[in-house]
């Protein structure tokens, strides 16, 4: 498959936010807590450069990452590219756009969120230079019903 040399990389607006969770339903493994408009609303207010999309040439979203810092550690989430685009690049130019703004930023370390079920997407996250870390867990806890 050839790659998509014509994306283009840009931050997220607030008038993306309907597309953005659209694309995610079609898109994305599985569901977060955090994706309704207020959420993703409230992420694209408090950090305006940390939702990434990539466009094709003709304006349709390819895929789409979060990549927030938080001042001290460099976290990705939602990598998503639309099931039709696969494996053409257009997560690499998303993880490489990512990579760029923490190292802008000043990140030192960047970690993503990766569902260990979602065994199609560990390939491409170990071609890109990450690996799983076995000594920590993640602990959660829901604050909103």
């Amino acid at each position: 498959m050839p790659r998509m040399d014509d994306l283009r990389i840009r931050a997220a607006g607030p008038a993306d936010l309907d597309a953005v969770l659209a694309f995610w339903k079609v898109a994305a493994e599985g569901v977060s807590i955090s994706d309704d408009r207020d959420g993703v609303a409230g992420l694209v207010a408090r950090d305006p450069g940390a939702l990434l999309l990539a466009e094709s040439a003709g304006g349709g979203l390819a895929g789409t990452v979060i990549a927030g810092f938080d001042g001290w550690r460099c976290h990705l989430y939602r990598l998503a590219v639309h099931p039709e685009l696969r494996r053409r690049g257009v997560g690499t130019a998303l993880l490489a756009a990512a990579e760029e703004r923490f190292a802008r930023l000043g990140g030192r370390r960047a970690d993503a969120m990766v569902l260990d079920r979602n065994t199609a997407a560990h390939p491409a996250w170990r071609a890109a230079g990450y690996a799983p870390q076995g000594q920590w867990s993640r602990w959660v806890k829901p604050l909103a019903p």
